[in-house]
């Protein structure tokens, strides 16, 4: 039965994922862009692949998306939203148009269409710890690329940042990991609820929406100096603007956790931050006062994206699901206290 089922299959056999050749898609940058002397490596596994391509015109990168985990139309919402901010001025890595014009290229892969896009190199690196001058820096930018996303309408592919979608969802497709750990995933479950009640008694008319990177964490811009560049917009959805601030505030919070700043060092920061985007756009103290609560719905999204990537299969093991869980009770023990919210709403 074996032999006769191996004699009926395809010459190729069928693959969920590959990984594509460097020196192949080289030579297909070489031809579809028009540039000369063109080296491409392979640099990063993540939603996608990420590739370096160097050539006598600069340096680029190349971004495979996986099939499965990004539909061609949420590809098409992400162009056009980096260059409408390219357009606006919004200092940000955005696609190039090959010769004919077009920012997406196809590969017919083993496991079928792939599509890929090249990107301008955000010059510069990825800063950990910011001085004071980078901080207003990506406040403006922050700012600059909200002042686009609260006003711009897309082709309404791209998913909506929510309870349902940050909260609710997600902690349902995980709860199959826990099992052990039961008693993590109730606490959990009880602290969704207490989100979900707190963000539900704020007035949501008095909060601005549009779309937002929902990573805003140092891995996604670089610095040449003082200036930044934003780019990894993978996640990019419709929500709360806010949310932006808050990933930077976890970003935060877990410098402080790691004892890499003192929690004076980090609010500081978060001041800095505040006030650079308040000179681009209004940002009012009621909604930086859900940062806190907002903040769950960001580990437990990322959460229910590990369950759609095998990649980060590991990081939903009972035992690292406890330490997160753990880590997380923490975080709520400390930033959810009225002082905190106060502080946050005198900012």
């Amino acid at each position: 039965m074996l032999k006769q089922y191996l004699r009926g299959m395809k010459q190729v056999f069928a693959a969920s994922y590959s990984t594509l050749d460097a020196a192949a898609l080289a030579t297909y940058i070489a031809i579809a862009y028009g540039l000369q002397n063109v080296h491409c490596n392979f640099l990063v596994r993540g939603v996608g692949d990420t590739y370096t391509v160097n050539s006598a015109a600069g340096h680029f990168i190349l971004r495979i998306y996986r099939r499965g985990v990004r539909t061609l139309p949420q590809i098409q919402a992400e162009a056009e939203l980096l260059v409408a901010l390219r357009n606006q001025g919004v200092s940000v890595s955005y696609p190039i148009a090959s010769l004919n014009g077009r920012h997406l290229q196809e590969f017919e892969a083993v496991e079928g269409t792939s599509y890929a896009m090249l990107f301008t190199y955000a010059a510069g690196i990825a800063v950990n710890i910011l001085s004071e001058n980078q901080l207003i820096s990506l406040g403006y930018e922050m700012a600059k690329f909200h002042n686009v996303s609260a006003n711009i309408q897309l082709n309404g592919s791209r998913w909506q940042f929510d309870n349902e979608t940050t909260l609710i969802k997600p902690l349902k497709a995980v709860e199959y990991a826990f099992k052990g750990e039961e008693e993590s995933y109730g606490w959990l479950q009880t602290a969704v609820v207490t989100v979900q009640q707190k963000l539900e008694a704020t007035d949501a008319s008095l909060v601005s929406k549009g779309y937002c990177h929902f990573d805003f964490l140092p891995k996604n811009f670089h610095f040449e100096g003082d200036m930044v560049t934003l780019f990894d917009f993978d996640f990019f959805g419709y929500g709360w603007l806010v949310n932006d601030m808050m990933t930077f505030w976890v970003h935060l919070c877990m410098d402080v956790h790691f004892n890499r700043l003192t929690q004076d060092a980090a609010d500081k920061a978060l001041a800095i931050l505040v006030k650079a985007y308040r000179e681009y756009r209004p940002l009012s103290g009621g909604e930086l006062a859900t940062i806190p609560y907002l903040s769950l719905g960001f580990w437990v999204f990322y959460m229910g994206f590990h369950a759609t990537h095998d990649q980060f299969y590991p990081l939903l093991q009972p035992a690292t699901l406890k330490l997160r869980t753990n880590f997380l009770k923490g975080l709520t023990e400390k930033y959810w206290t009225d002082e905190t919210i106060a502080k946050l709403e005198m900012l």
